[in-house]
């Protein structure tokens, strides 16, 4: 097993997804992409990544809904969603309520996104 860590990144937006993936991998990360929800739960329970960035609107299953399935799996998993809408507040409060590590909004700056990453995976 290597010592790089892995982040799961989830977007719908493949362009965004395929750039944000990129610069994961720049700064020394291991990435794994889904492009959906569903995907997301799929992909999480087969690596563990150490860290999972999310969308919220995507197709088949929102980011929430795919947060709170990924957390009755596991209960420690870190997760950061990311959104360019508003978002539904009940869902986020639940979410806060089972340790989302952060929501943060579209367009990030990559800045922010690497903070993230290093002070959460």
């Amino acid at each position: 097993m290597s010592a790089k860590k892995t982040i799961l990144l989830v977007d719908d937006d493949i362009d965004l997804l395929e750039n944000t993936a990129y610069m994961i991998k720049s700064i020394g990360y291991d990435v794994v992409t889904a492009e959906d929800g569903q995907e997301a739960v799929l992909r999480y329970k087969e690596i563990r990544p150490d860290l999972t960035l999310m969308d919220v609107k995507m197709p088949k299953m929102d980011g929430f809904d795919a947060f709170f399935k990924i957390k009755q799996f596991d209960p420690d998993a870190k997760v950061v969603l990311i959104t360019a809408f508003s978002i539904d507040q009940k869902k986020h409060l639940k979410a806060k309520s089972m340790s989302l590590i952060s929501t943060i909004n579209k367009p990030y700056d990559f800045e922010q996104l690497e903070e993230l990453i290093k002070s959460n995976a």
